[in-house]
């Protein structure tokens, strides 16, 4: 566990490098012109929408960790390619090696932390996995920020090489990873479309597939495009403010990530969802204020942060929540499947939101704001829609260890069972 926790950080940090920095590197350093750069960002979506559903019944069968190592050779290749390409094909096709790869990554990180963990004890991996996440993001985009020179493409050749050698490296150590044996389709007898049709078959699994998109949408997918946009538009937040915005949100998870985990693991999941929805409500409301308030530009400035913070604190809140949750709706064998199919749906909203996003925060301020303050409430009523389609136990996972230490003896291998 402490290796994979390791490369999480260390693609984080690969990562961090070069994302924040891909559109200007297209449009301008490249000099290739600003559709260029966006079809760039479409390629990375469309490329993750390819290759997920053929990653979750490839982790089924094979293994998370062969596919991982599959997926971070394709991501190094499509990363140092990116830092060499001179013209729109080879960006496109580099943007899309590196788009598959990474997609791919994030399910197979996810079952190999389903495999190493308990009930008990996904909540608290799956935390630590968001919190190295923010750490090496943040991280690396600031050292990253140091090393950029718009005016020398060598400089961001240098990045994208060390983003390679980062997932080279994350390759390297996954590779003395031994995982305990967890079963798989190829154990049973059990095809991978009939994985499938039983995946659509679970309600709860259904309900949370869409109530992630909708968080997806509504949170992430407004981030770097319809929330910014409406930022400088409407707010007339500088640059350099958005910047801050965008730490004091990855600094609220790092702070509060660890502080907010002792609480979460002992409520009801859904309810822990729900209260994310009162939460980003708030900050949708703040953001408003932000925008619409008529105060003045420092008042403006620092209810934009405070909006950005608020959905740090939720985003620390759901990462214990809603990834174990996936994966004890997953039946025995089928993690990498369900992991597969909640990034597909990930994936979606954050091509949907930008889109629908983008245009309404730039233009539509007030109707940008209530049509996501109401997303926000339907976050809280799909959370606890959800929560009558979950066991006590899964809605509770520390109700099992509750009850088999009462209970004792021989009690508690039926009861873990049951769980």
């Amino acid at each position: 566990m402490r290796r994979i926790h390791v490369g999480n950080a260390l693609s984080a940090f690969g990562l961090g490098f070069t994302v924040p920095y891909l559109y200007v590197y297209v449009a301008q350093v490249r000099g290739l012109g600003a559709m260029t750069a966006g079809l760039v960002l479409a390629v990375f979506a469309v490329a993750a929408l390819i290759v997920l559903p053929f990653a979750g019944r490839a982790i089924v069968r094979r293994g998370p960790l062969p596919v991982l190592l599959a997926a971070l050779v394709t991501a190094a290749l499509g990363a140092l390619s990116l830092g060499l390409a001179g013209n729109a094909t080879a960006v496109l096709g580099a943007a899309a090696a590196l788009g598959a790869g990474q997609a791919v990554m994030q399910p197979a990180l996810a079952t190999m932390i389903v495999d190493c963990s308990t009930a008990e004890t996904r909540s608290r991996a799956f935390a630590t996995q968001f919190f190295l996440q923010n750490l090496g993001l943040g991280v690396g985009g600031l050292i990253g920020g140091h090393l950029v020179d718009t005016s020398r493409v060598s400089s961001f050749t240098l990045l994208f090489a060390i983003e390679a050698a980062m997932f080279l490296l994350l390759a390297v150590v996954m590779s003395t990873v031994r995982l305990p044996h967890a079963p798989r389709v190829g154990d049973a007898p059990q095809s991978a479309g009939g994985s499938w049709k039983r995946l659509l078959g679970n309600r709860a699994m259904v309900q949370l597939c869409v109530l992630g998109f909708v968080l997806f949408f509504a949170c992430y997918g407004q981030f770097e495009s319809g929330l910014s946009a409406y930022g400088v538009e409407a707010a007339g937040i500088s640059t350099s403010a958005l910047g801050t915005a965008l730490a004091a949100n990855t600094a609220m998870i790092v702070v509060a990530q660890f502080a907010v985990l002792k609480f979460v693991e002992r409520q009801k999941r859904s309810r822990v969802i729900a209260a994310v929805g009162l939460i980003w409500a708030v900050a949708w409301v703040v953001a408003g204020y932000a925008g619409l308030g008529h105060g003045s530009r420092e008042m403006a400035t620092a209810a934009f942060v405070s909006t950005y913070a608020l959905f740090g604190l939720g985003e620390a809140m759901l990462s214990p929540t809603v990834a174990p949750l996936v994966a004890d709706l997953a039946p025995a064998g089928l993690a990498g499947q369900y992991n597969s199919a909640f990034a597909l749906v990930k994936q979606l909203a954050l091509a949907v939101g930008p889109a629908v996003g983008g245009p309404m925060g730039a233009s539509l301020h007030a109707p940008y704001i209530v049509t996501f303050l109401l997303f926000s409430l339907g976050i809280t009523y799909l959370a606890l829609r959800l929560g009558r389609q979950l066991t006590a136990v899964q809605d509770q996972p520390w109700l099992a260890r509750k009850r088999v230490v009462a209970r004792g003896g021989a009690v508690a291998e039926p009861v873990a069972a049951e769980a």
